[in-house]
């Protein structure tokens, strides 16, 4: 674990006037920040609020923080030390940020794809990553040879079920012969698992890799096998230039350099803010010309739709995967029913584990 401060901030003397006009902002991350994935993309736009607003702030962060103790320790630290706001950015620091937050009415707190308000000082962003695995799973369906897609999943929480199940109804959508295979990694980012899940997803027929972890294994894995996989969180194409179509890339520094403007001119409330591709906080890597010309229009006539609100991913008829109907004809997925997803839709064979 370690932590860091801005040089700039190191230099100051405690007593310095300018001190006094320094927002001081916390990060909290569940991994490292080289990883190139979830963790790596919150600290680019920690770098981009530094960025914006020079000497007026002073951040720092935690990463490869566990939840639990270790999470409130990280936390209480940050506010005991002056923390002006604080961003934990991974869904298993809820019940920490909260009890943290009830201790010190004064600190900002915000969580990514949280779902736990209980005090007036805590806010919640997320992400519609859903929208972007739509488009994903539209290029898989089309380009697969085989028909089998593999999936390495991280933890079975709503928003990992929500990716697999938009993934692949717009696979299907397209190839009516495709499958889904899912490897449960149990880790955000653990390099040496998601290689052994790519490794099985591959000896199982999978010529095309997603992933919801935050490793390039998955994608170095791929280009050595041969296939094709798409990214996470950033533009990872080049670490498999001959493998990687496209990913989803997460796009925090707006919203960021937002909210440390709110806390800096006196405006910030607590919200709860779920941004998509319209937003800009779902984007796209580069579409690589793997990727045959007539899809890749394909792919960005959806990008388009979505962001227009012309097409939502989770439109009915859509049925669970015991064949109970869940959406019907036309009708669109509420939030909160999102929000709460913990069941496959109909046409995947896996089970979600306990």
């Amino acid at each position: 674990m370690k932590k860091l401060l801005t040089a700039a901030v190191m230099g100051m003397a405690l007593g310095s006037p300018a001190l006094a006009d320094t927002t001081k902002v916390g990060f909290v991350y569940i991994g490292p920040v080289g990883d190139h994935g979830w963790t790596y993309t919150h600290d680019q736009a920690r770098l981009a609020v530094e960025a914006e607003f020079g000497d007026a702030v002073e951040t720092t962060y935690v990463e490869n923080v566990g939840y639990g103790a270790d999470a409130e320790r990280v936390m209480t630290q940050m506010a005991l030390s002056g923390t002006d706001l604080i961003f934990a950015t991974s869904f298993g620091y809820g019940p920490d940020m909260n009890t943290v937050a009830a201790r010190f009415p004064d600190v900002k707190f915000e969580h990514a794809t949280g779902y736990i308000q209980e005090t007036d000082n805590v806010s919640l962003y997320n992400a519609r990553f859903y929208e972007g695995r739509a488009v994903i799973g539209h290029i898989a369906g089309k380009m697969t040879q085989t028909n089998r897609i593999g999936y390495i999943a991280s933890f079975p929480i709503p928003e990992v079920i929500m990716g697999i199940n938009s993934a692949y109804l717009h696979a299907k959508a397209v190839n009516p012969d495709v499958e889904f295979s899912v490897v449960w990694a149990y880790s955000w980012y653990d390099p040496a698992q998601e290689a052994a899940a790519a490794e099985a997803l591959i000896e199982q027929g999978a010529d095309i890799l997603m992933q919801h972890t935050d490793s390039t294994a998955p994608l170095t894995v791929a280009q050595d096998a041969g296939i094709f996989a798409f990214g996470q969180a950033s533009d990872m194409s080049a670490f498999a230039p001959d493998a990687h179509l496209t990913g989803i890339t997460d796009v925090w520094g707006p919203y960021y350099i937002d909210r440390v403007a709110a806390v800096k001119d006196g405006t910030w409330e607590a919200g709860n803010v779920w941004h998509g591709i319209v937003d800009g906080m779902v984007g796209f890597a580069p579409m690589s010309d793997l990727i045959p010309e007539d899809i890749r229009a394909e792919a960005e006539g959806m990008i388009a739709a979505i962001a227009a609100g012309e097409y939502h991913p989770f439109t009915g008829p859509i049925n669970r995967q015991d064949g109970t109907p869940w959406l019907a004809e036309g009708e669109v997925a509420e939030d909160g029913d999102l929000l709460t997803m913990d069941f496959y839709v109909e046409g995947i064979t896996s089970e979600i584990p306990n």
